[in-house]
């Protein structure tokens, strides 16, 4: 068995990026790009344990995709590193950052093969531009870009890294020791992925699937005399609204547990409990917005919305318009994206007593299309 344990930090914000999707949740054809980034090492190499660091409400997406040791980050790459290394029991641990997505399986030979010859194996690249430093040129053969993945000696980096002094790389704790850091050939193929930029460089990516994923969302309130009614983010004239925990919009409810449905995401219930006191009253306009930011950010765009109120009270045609119009606005797409279809029940159950009214919501959503961005 290997002796050493792979280690993939990913918690970071992507503030950098500058886009709605996370970067580690760009797909390259059907996988998000961590899951790319992990099986392409499994596939180079064999690790005793594979570690990968995310936020709390990444990592339960991913456990729907498969079965790694999951650890949720701090707030510096340093906490999250730390973090990770309590699972570590290996002699060795090989640590990288799930953004540097197109690293060479022979770069990652290079560093386990030099495992013996220092206490922290580093790739590096020479510097080809000058060189100034404090206003002083300096001479550029004397320094070296760093790159990760960094093999080091699991005893020796917790110890180094038992400190308030924050590090930028897993040599530089290494080093504060006075160990031994051993360089190798790194590649420029191994670009990190920090800006829109960079995705121009990172050439092993795919273009994600074309692939059409639906969802379908169904929900019911009863009828409670003296509460507004909203149907869509759009007050209804009526002198009843919905019994609900929250405000009661029940078209919008069906619409979030559509598009978390095409997204593998659960369901409403999940996200907005009913036992939670914050959303007590909640505008279900704000829980939609939430929800697209949400399904936006883990690689997805919004493709249609197709929505059938069932309602024997009150009558709804002369609010169609408005309600599309509400949901183009809340969804981020155009209007002719949105069917709204109100029905009756022909008078038959509860619907036909005008007890309440159900809404079945159908949407389609896409892996968004980074190449395009």
């Amino acid at each position: 068995m290997s002796n050493t344990t792979l280690i993939l930090l990913g918690a970071g914000s992507s503030s950098r990026f500058k886009t709605t999707v996370k970067k580690q949740w760009l797909y390259t054809q059907e996988s998000p790009l961590w899951l790319h980034v992990v099986e392409h090492f499994e596939s180079s190499a064999a690790f005793e344990k594979i570690i990968i660091v995310s936020t709390f409400d990444e990592i339960k997406e991913m456990k729907k995709f498969a079965d790694y040791i999951y650890v949720q980050g701090g707030n510096s790459r340093q906490a999250s590193l730390t973090n990770a290394l309590k699972h570590v029991t290996s002699e060795s641990v090989l640590v990288s950052d799930i953004a540097r997505c197109c690293i060479p399986s022979e770069m990652i030979e290079r560093i386990l093969a030099a495992q013996s010859k220092a206490s922290c194996i580093v790739p590096t690249l020479p510097v080809t531009d000058t060189l100034y430093l404090e206003g002083q040129p300096i001479d550029r053969e004397k320094t070296r870009i760093i790159q990760t993945p960094q093999l080091s000696r699991t005893a020796l980096l917790k110890k180094a890294l038992q400190t308030q002094t924050l590090f930028s790389d897993d040599s530089s704790a290494i080093a504060s020791l006075g160990a031994k850091i051993h360089f190798v050939e790194g590649s420029t193929k191994a670009h990190k992925l920090t800006t829109l930029e960079d995705l121009q460089k990172v050439t092993c990516l795919k273009a994600p699937s074309t692939k059409t994923l639906t969802g379908f969302g169904i929900d019911t309130h009863p009828f409670e005399t003296g509460k507004k009614m909203f149907l869509c983010g759009v007050p209804i004239d009526a002198n009843y609204g919905f019994k609900a925990h929250s405000d009661g919009d029940v078209a919008i409810h069906s619409l979030i547990d559509a598009l978390l449905g095409a997204a593998g995401m659960g369901d409403i219930g999940d996200l907005y409990p009913d036992t939670d006191d914050k959303y007590a009253g909640a505008d279900s306009k704000v829980l939609l917005r939430d929800t697209v930011n949400r399904i936006n950010s883990f690689g997805f765009s919004i493709g249609n919305i197709d929505m059938t109120i069932m309602a024997e009270s009150p009558k709804l045609s002369p609010y169609k318009q408005e309600m599309r119009e509400s949901l183009s606005s809340l969804l981020g797409i155009r209007g002719n994206f949105i069917n709204i279809k109100a029905s009756t029940s022909e008078e038959l159950g509860f619907i036909g007593r005008k007890e309440g009214v159900t809404v079945h919501t159908v949407a389609n959503l896409t892996y968004t299309n980074w190449k395009t961005l």
